[in-house]
């Protein structure tokens, strides 16, 4: 359980076999005038890995500046039924004497670089809003993190790996935030620990219940009787274009993770065009520069397990919870919902309505990823959220973030 910092050392060996592979990349034909309908171009697929094959990106430039922006840590975690796995995670403490611990959690393709931009924010002292202790981790199998070894790694484990890890930092009460998969595993942290350790949670997505006849009759009443607005309309709309053009990869990953994973794992190529893709479709119109791109894709070509074993989660919570996305498991902590018009699932707010959302906010603008999209909204909205006056304030007792 000993703490160990951490810095990112990619070898210049691994550096050297990555040039020599992109290099020797075969690239697939085009039809004329696609653009973006049947996949990530062929342009842009070119031109990333032109710069990423040269000394146009220099990993070892953006290597420091990760390794002089985030403070790092490696140690071991018990999990029941697993042994201990080592994790990597990256810890800072503002300098606000009752800050309230918060627990990031990332999901997929990203990973603990999503903290970057809110990392400063959430830790700045002021007193007119709260102040945050962060934590977040490589989610095992990502980043720098180990990988599970046997089969049965789901929602619960991680659950129960975030938990272990705020404990042994010293925080036996914490609220935590996360999108993606952050926000089914901190949902079940929720779900698990709420009450005892973890005292609210917060999400930039959301899923619900559709309206139904038996499990949800009132809902489906509203649905015929009142309709939706514009916005909901757009976020209906929103949802099913995921449905229908872009959810291929999580019927893949969740079915046939190691059939993908050589692919991923043998080609940085084939990687980096199926990591664009959701960078670009999943966003509202975020300028990207090709350095931002390379960086994220980096980090899974050199984590430590290989980018195969990102994938495994969807088989195994899949597998693990077979109604997940049809009967939705309820907290009774105070939670909050931040709202994204580009979230690739955007559903009515009636929808989601329970008795423990106590915070909601509405944004004109963002996507999926919004701790790097839209930092400064996000922050914002967990400052509101626990505030003086706030609908989550003192949740954390002696921690109330000033």
């Amino acid at each position: 359980m000993t703490e160990k910092p951490f810095k990112i050392s990619v070898s210049d060996e691994e550096l050297a076999q990555l040039k020599q592979r992109l290099n020797f990349t075969r690239l697939p034909d085009e039809l004329e005038g696609v653009s973006w309908d049947y996949g990530v171009p062929l342009a842009d697929v070119k031109r990333l890995v032109k710069k990423w094959a040269s000394d146009e990106y220099d990993w070892r430039k953006e290597e420091q500046k990760l390794n002089d922006e985030l403070p790092q840590f490696t140690r071991d975690i018990e999990v029941d039924g697993f042994g201990a796995l080592n994790v990597h995670y990256i810890h800072q403490k503002s300098t606000a004497p009752n800050a309230i611990p918060l627990l990031f959690v990332h999901g997929w393709p990203g990973s603990f670089i999503e903290v970057r931009k809110i990392l400063p924010l959430l830790v700045e002292t002021s007193p007119d809003h709260p102040s945050f202790h962060v934590v977040t981790y490589s989610l095992p199998g990502y980043g720098f993190s180990e990988a599970p070894k046997m089969p049965g790694f789901e929602l619960t484990q991680m659950a129960e790996l975030g938990n272990k890890l705020m404990v042994v930092l010293g925080y036996n009460e914490y609220v935590t935030q996360g999108g993606d998969w952050g926000y089914l595993i901190t949902r079940r942290q929720a779900r698990i620990y709420g009450g005892k350790h973890v005292k609210a949670w917060h999400s930039n997505f959301q899923l619900a219940d559709p309206p139904h006849p038996i499990n949800r009759p009132l809902l489906l009443l509203s649905h015929f009787l009142w309709g939706y607005s514009e916005k909901e309309k757009e976020g209906l709309k929103r949802s099913q274009w995921y449905q229908n053009k872009g959810s291929g990869y999580f019927h893949e990953q969740s079915t046939q993770p190691q059939t993908l994973g050589y692919s991923l794992a043998d080609s940085p190529v084939g990687l980096l065009a199926w990591i664009y893709e959701k960078l670009i479709t999943w966003t509202d119109e975020y300028p990207w520069t090709d350095d931002e791109v390379l960086t994220w894709v980096s980090i899974y070509w050199f984590s430590r397990a290989g980018p195969a074993a990102s994938l495994r989660i969807y088989y195994e919570v899949v597998k693990g919870n077979p109604s997940l996305f049809t009967e939705m498991e309820h907290t009774t902590i105070s939670m909050g919902y931040s709202y994204f018009p580009r979230e690739i699932i955007s559903l009515p707010r009636r929808w989601l309505r329970a008795s423990n959302l106590v915070f909601e906010s509405e944004h004109d603008q963002g996507g999926h990823f919004a701790a790097h999209e839209k930092p400064n909204e996000l922050v914002g909205d967990l400052r509101s959220m626990f505030k003086k006056g706030g609908p989550a304030f003192g949740v954390v007792p002696s921690k109330n973030g000033y």
